[in-house]
């Protein structure tokens, strides 16, 4: 059995910099808090608990704390979350993904001087709700092409168009597009992480040439979720997993190479075992 491993699966930079953030932090004796999970794994986040590591889920949650740290998450958050953080006296680290923290300054400046703000991304996913956050008037979101189909600029003048940053480039192009044929004055600003256009196109690739491709990472992580889509386009013996325990293949005799990649926010670690696991039983 053949085993491929992308060279670009695991931590990308914004995630293992908010990773090591907090465990440097869990060790410092304090009340830490992390706003929201600080990557989408369940595992790490297991682990951080472990260690001390609480995480606040809502607006209420961090008006009750009294003391303590609170690390915003490599997602980010809306302005007034932090705001709030500071606002209450507790000591805030900023674990945001740099990335991430561009679009935040893009948006608000953009909205401040009167366009209207369109995020091409999930609505539902926490960069995305953070991104809002810090537009100065309501922002629109749109994930599908039957979103920007329907789309009218609930504002007059110009529109500014940015992206989730693991968002699918080629998809992210084709809303555009669709916009753009609207008549809108519109300014783009391509805000898709590098490592993750690196990381889907390796991942087709890869899965162009193997007979079965695994995908590991989060249940709850967009840009795995994405990974899956585009390797099961080119490869109908696609799966996708978190750790090894969902490792429960049984492979046709047809399958001689196996591709493996993984989401940003998967541990080295266990594409460590995974990899050794199809190497020594298949």
């Amino acid at each position: 059995m053949e085993v491929i491993v992308a060279k670009s699966a695991g931590f990308c930079f914004g995630v293992k910099r908010a990773v090591d953030t907090v465990y440097e932090q869990a060790g410092s004796g304090r009340k830490i808090y992390s706003y929201g999970p600080i990557i989408h794994n369940e595992e790490v986040v297991r682990d951080l608990e472990r260690k001390g590591v609480h995480v606040i889920q809502s607006a209420a949650e961090l008006d009750a704390l009294q003391e303590g740290v609170v690390i915003i998450r490599s997602h980010g958050v809306p302005k007034n979350i932090s705001r709030s953080i500071e606002n209450k006296g507790l000591v805030c680290i900023d674990a945001t993904c740099p990335f991430v923290k561009r679009i935040h300054g893009i948006v608000e400046k953009e909205s401040r001087a009167g366009r209207q703000i369109v995020i091409i991304g999930s609505p539902l996913h926490p960069e995305v709700e953070g991104i809002m956050g810090w537009s100065e008037t309501p922002a629109v979101v749109i994930a599908s092409e039957e979103d920007a189909r329907n789309f009218i600029s609930p504002a007059d003048g110009d529109i500014c168009i940015v992206s989730q940053t693991t968002f699918n480039y080629n998809k992210f192009q084709e809303l555009v597009e669709i916009i753009q044929e609207k008549g809108y004055n519109t300014s783009v600003v391509n805000t898709i992480c590098n490592a993750t256009e690196e990381r889907q196109t390796e991942a087709k690739t890869i899965a162009s040439q193997v007979d079965a491709m695994i995908v590991i990472g989060g249940a709850h992580s967009s840009n795995t979720r994405k990974l899956y889509e585009i390797c099961r386009q080119e490869c109908e013996n696609t799966y996708f997993i978190q750790t090894l325990d969902d490792l429960q293949l049984d492979f046709p005799d047809s399958v001689f190479r196996v591709g493996i990649t993984a989401g940003a926010s998967t541990p080295n670690n266990i594409i460590e075992e995974v990899q050794n696991y199809v190497r020594i039983n298949f």
